[in-house]
């Protein structure tokens, strides 16, 4: 066997040979080294490739909330008639605040229909009063049959997002009909917005309640629990989509975007 050390002489002895076997390898090693490196190379690639498409599965499953629960296990839970029932009455008395009140032109006939609260009832104002058009600009109230509700029916007026400014001369309320004037289209559009908060606070209102109702229960699963209030939200969230459609579409018609 040949040592390091007599290597080394036989090298130096030799140099041109030396340099014509490095010379002979060089093509060899290079062939080799790649075939080598490849599989490694393939590897980390492929690696990469399922580390990216799991963090893409995980932002697209991000935020999404997987609700495994049908309406007759809802049923099983919450009164979902009920339920229901509450969000689209409070739904319909924003339609009909919107037909009532938020005319471009305040008829005579939308204001004889206007709601008002008097010692815990509601009545109508046609009930309570004389109401009559003096003419194309003005509307008389005449409230000498019930004097005592002109401070409820001030309120009512003021409150009914017609954008009236009554004036009291004793028991009669004389109403300005205001032109439909571009600053007229905006507070009616300014109103309509103040309606649907309205209906968007009770829809939330009894999505709250239920929710607290379904925390109470201790007969139902943990999971089960949070199913049924993420489902509650939902249906809760199906309700404001509604009343926020009815907004746009009614602002655009005010405002005469369309």
């Amino acid at each position: 066997m040949i040592r390091i050390s007599q290597l080394r002489v036989l090298l130096r002895a030799f140099p041109v040979c030396a340099t014509e076997c490095a010379a002979q390898l060089a093509p060899t090693a290079a062939v080799i080294a790649p075939k080598l490196l490849q599989p490694s190379i393939v590897a980390y690639q492929q690696q990469q490739i399922r580390c990216k498409h799991n963090k893409d599965r995980k932002k697209e499953n991000k935020g999404t909330a997987k609700v495994h629960i049908n309406e007759d296990q809802l049923a099983e839970v919450i009164d979902i008639g009920s339920l229901r029932g509450h969000m689209e009455k409070t739904l319909e008395t924003m339609k009909e605040d919107y037909i009532k009140n938020l005319s471009l032109r305040s008829a005579t006939g939308a204001i004889e229909t206007l709601k008002v609260s008097y010692e815990g009832k509601d009545y109508q104002l046609q009930e309570l009063a004389q109401v009559v058009r003096k003419n194309p600009k003005t509307v008389v109230v005449n409230l000498v049959s019930f004097p005592q509700t002109i401070p409820a029916v001030l309120q009512a007026i003021q409150k009914s997002g017609m954008n009236l400014n009554p004036q009291q001369d004793g028991t009669t309320l004389f109403i300005p009909v205001p032109k439909v004037t571009r600053e007229h289209r905006e507070g009616l559009a300014k109103n309509a917005k103040t309606l649907f908060v309205k209906c968007r606070d009770a829809i939330k209102d009894v999505q709250n309640k239920t929710i607290k109702q379904v925390k109470k229960q201790a007969n139902i699963s943990e999971d089960l629990s949070f199913q049924v209030q993420t489902q509650v939200t939902a249906i809760a969230n199906g309700y404001i989509k509604e009343a926020e459609k009815m907004l746009e579409t009614k602002q655009a018609e005010l405002l005469g975007d369309k």
